[in-house]
């Protein structure tokens, strides 16, 4: 069993109200949701900035390929976005033995 684990970074465009962050956060998240439904995804961390969010994905997967590809196609989903920019992408594997 792997456990893969992504953290996107991400600066919102022209946002100016954490109500506006929501309003582009939100339907990312729910893209996300809908795209891969067997991944978990939250916004995790930057919960007070109004221009900044990040957004992490976990996948369960029976082998790191699958568990890569699907982070993958989250990542490039995101960073493919016009209205944000992706910062950073952080990726974590986690197997059974760890």
């Amino acid at each position: 069993m792997y456990v893969g684990a992504l953290t996107l970074d991400i600066l919102l465009g022209d946002v100016h109200s954490l109500k506006e962050k929501r309003s582009v956060v939100r339907p990312l998240v729910a893209e996300l949701l809908r795209r891969f439904p067997g991944a978990a995804v939250a916004e995790t961390g930057h919960l007070d900035l109004h221009r900044r969010a990040e957004i992490g994905v976990a996948v369960v997967s029976a082998s790191a390929g699958n568990c890569d590809e699907v982070l993958n196609a989250c990542e490039r989903m995101v960073a493919f976005r016009p209205e944000i920019e992706l910062l950073s992408a952080r990726r974590r594997l986690y197997n059974d033995q760890d």
